[in-house]
């Protein structure tokens, strides 16, 4: 394969390779991990970010919605999807709506594809207007006209025990080939060194972003989420400028939406709970994988007592004064 290169600011052209190779690395959950702009990724997503940051063109109409891994990215896809496209697909349109057939990140593209050295960005450059992306980049880490150009973003947070938990889960379910203790997680977590983290600068980039702009950058908490998606599916139509009309709120239109595209419904689609797809490059895995429990406080079943207060104490002071809870 051949060497992917950027354009830098005077012009020229740079191999990825040879910019990755100055970063500081850190032994990381699987595999090494590098400091890029204060944030730990992947080598690949180092690579992949570089090349999204030089060459995606943002467009004033995309609607980005941006998580960090394991903060209900999968189901965010499903409803904005669902919502964004009920003109075209009906949620009464039976075993024909996309939802219903395709895996909800096949329906929904990452900005940042992190196996692949040249990325697709024709692909994305192809999309119709208005284009629904999906990203977990850092806000600072986002191309600068995403923010210029008044993308708008949707971001989806999740209490941090639970995404430790969840993420731990499941990088133990994708590599067979590989296992990272509980114990040994946690003390990265803690450190901040996990993909795309720390985790409290990924959630305080955006939380400060909505609130500079509150038009532009929607922050939502999955707790709140869970307990009330009626709400929240009408708060991200509006934030999408998609609302739901008088007679669809009538014909119960939103709690179809929510019913759609539950936990439970979406575990139970064949395209969601059988088959093994390779969406990342080099690492076939289940299509069920991305659908485990999505409970809130799921983390009482691993972390002792000691290790939620511990945690507890770090997001606290990490946070302190922003605003910012969990």
């Amino acid at each position: 394969m051949a060497q992917a290169q950027i354009q830098t600011k005077h012009g020229e052209s740079e191999d990825v390779e040879d910019l990755t190779s100055m970063l500081p690395t850190r032994e990381g959950w699987w595999r090494p991990l590098f400091l890029f702009q204060d944030h730990w990724l992947t080598p690949q997503t180092v690579k992949s970010t570089m090349l999204v940051q030089a060459q995606f063109q943002p467009r004033a109409d995309d609607i980005i919605l941006a998580t960090y891994p394991k903060c209900g990215t999968t189901w965010l896809k499903a409803l904005a999807f669902t919502i964004a496209n009920r003109s075209r697909h009906t949620v009464t349109a039976g075993g024909d709506h996309p939802v219903l057939t395709k895996h909800p990140h096949d329906l929904v593209p990452f900005l940042e594809l992190p196996h692949r050295y040249l990325h697709p960005i024709a692909e994305l450059e192809a999309l119709p207007s208005p284009r629904l992306l999906s990203t977990h980049i850092p806000c600072a880490l986002l191309p600068s006209g995403v923010s210029a150009l008044g993308s708008r973003v949707v971001y989806l947070c999740r209490e941090p025990k639970d995404v430790l938990v969840s993420m731990w889960h499941y990088v133990n379910k994708v590599r067979k080939d590989f296992y990272i203790d509980l114990d040994k997680a946690f003390e990265f977590f803690c450190e901040g060194v996990t993909f795309f983290g720390p985790f409290w600068d990924h959630c305080l980039g955006y939380w400060k972003q909505s609130l500079e702009e509150p038009e532009r950058v929607l922050f939502l908490k999955y707790d709140e989420l869970m307990a009330n998606p009626t709400k929240h599916v009408k708060m991200l139509a509006n934030f999408i400028g998609v609302p739901f009309t008088n007679e669809e709120e009538s014909a119960g239109v939103v709690e179809k939406v929510v019913r759609l595209c539950s936990f439970e419904n979406l575990k139970s689609l064949p395209a969601n709970s059988t088959g093994v797809s390779d969406r990342i490059g080099g690492l076939p895995m289940e299509n069920s994988a991305y659908f485990r429990s999505a409970k809130v406080g799921d983390w009482r079943n691993c972390l002792t007592e000691e290790m939620a207060r511990k945690l507890d104490c770090i997001i606290e002071e990490k946070l302190k004064g922003c605003g910012l809870s969990f």
